[in-house]
């Protein structure tokens, strides 16, 4: 077993074993156990009680974030429309359709973030399953990455969007900022996903749907947050 750093044991000790703060403090926390030399991301975890083996308690989709992530995101845009000339007009870094298919596919080029397809380029896309489902990057409708209104989705991915989705044990985790951000910026960004997450409950659920929430910086400890703050 990997043993922590010296940075991390000592973030460690200014977090309550066993204790769930509230929201407020939590943010405040995780801005002090940064324990990277860069500025580190904000993640955040959300344990739901989900069965995911039913395909109506499998969450997935996607929030723009009031205050961005603090991170921009390459584009590629893959389309045979109208809708390529409006993406490179719009700031996509890449637009193609099969040239770029068979770019990622014979040279295993993935310098980009995210893909954003027009429905006629998808049955092509299926051939890279292989190479885009496990990095996360297919594109999907209910993340509004398959679409034909390109220019909002590049200006949301822009904006901040983060995606979202439940693995198999029914935990969601995403990004909501930087250890950088205002606190009050981390806050509101942390109000929003869960806001989000609580509008998504199936309504199959039975009894208590969040069962654990708590946000961390990239490689530091876990600081657990008290779901009942969300109500105030």
């Amino acid at each position: 077993m990997k043993s922590k750093s010296k940075k991390y044991l000592e973030s460690q000790k200014l977090i309550e074993k066993g204790k769930a703060y509230t929201k407020e403090e939590a943010i405040n926390l995780v801005k002090k156990t940064g324990i990277t030399k860069f500025d580190s991301s904000v993640e955040l975890a959300i344990k739901l009680n989900l069965d995911t083996r039913k395909s109506d308690q499998q969450l997935r989709g996607a929030i723009v974030l009031p205050n961005g992530t603090g991170k921009t995101k390459k584009v590629l845009v893959l389309s045979k429309t109208n809708q390529a000339k409006i993406a490179k007009e719009a700031g996509a870094d890449f637009v193609g359709d099969v040239d770029m298919i068979e770019k990622i596919e014979k040279e295993n080029w993935l310098d980009f973030d995210v893909i954003i397809a027009t429905p006629e380029m998808m049955p092509m896309l299926g051939k890279l399953g292989k190479i885009l489902g496990p990095r996360g990057l297919m594109p999907n409708p209910k993340t509004g990455t398959v679409t034909t209104d390109v220019m909002k989705a590049i200006e949301d991915i822009k904006k901040g969007r983060v995606e979202y989705r439940t693995d198999s044990y029914g935990n969601v985790h995403t990004i909501i900022g930087k250890v950088s951000f205002d606190a009050n910026k981390l806050l509101e960004n942390l109000n929003s996903v869960i806001d989000v997450i609580v509008k998504s409950k199936p309504a199959t659920v039975k009894g208590q749907y969040i069962k654990n929430i708590s946000v961390s910086s990239t490689m530091g400890p876990g600081i657990k947050i008290d779901i009942s703050s969300f109500d105030k």
